[in-house]
């Protein structure tokens, strides 16, 4: 019985270690994980998320456009629920939820093909959604480099009359 006692107590042990190193690997800081409840708590509150974020650089729907007309290296991505990103999104846009940017680390970045030194730019729904500012946040954390933030989201992109495209595919950009 004492020797069933031990295993099971080196068992939990070994468990509980290897469950730490799982969490610590896309253990945000204490600070963006502060921020994001800020943003969250604004939204929930119906309120504009801040103009300007530290770090981050900001860009409007022209300058994104001008990007995707010039064929320049951008990786876009859509920061709403897979439901939002199947009904509309900008062409080229990849799917990174802030949900699972906040539950699997930056490896959900990663997974969708995103490299640290890849120009970023985050959207969702505008200026009172949290997602895009928040998962800006948590990837500038995370040491990604060059991360921009489309405050004005995808209400934007449609009020402009620029192209959207439905369904799970990445989908190309066409002038």
């Amino acid at each position: 019985m004492k020797a069933m006692k031990k295993g099971f107590v080196m068992a939990m042990a070994v468990l509980f270690v290897m469950t730490g190193v799982a969490f610590a690997e896309h253990k945000y800081s204490d600070a963006v994980m502060k921020k994001t409840d800020e943003m969250k708590n604004l939204a929930g509150a119906k309120k504009e998320m801040p103009a300007e974020m530290a770090g981050v650089k900001k860009i409007t729907s022209d300058e994104l456009k001008k990007w995707l007309d010039e064929g320049k290296a951008v990786v876009i991505l859509d920061n709403r629920p897979a439901k939002e990103y199947d009904a509309e999104h900008i062409p080229t846009a990849k799917r990174v939820g802030v949900d699972e940017l906040l539950q699997n680390g930056p490896k959900e970045a990663e997974t969708a093909g995103v490299k640290k030194d890849d120009i970023i730019v985050n959207y969702c729904n505008g200026i009172k959604c949290w997602r895009s500012p928040a998962a800006s946040s948590l990837l500038l954390d995370a040491g990604y480099k060059n991360v921009y933030w489309y405050r004005e989201g995808i209400p934007d992109w449609i009020k402009k009359g620029y192209a959207t495209v439905e369904g799970k595919e990445v989908g190309t950009w066409k002038k």
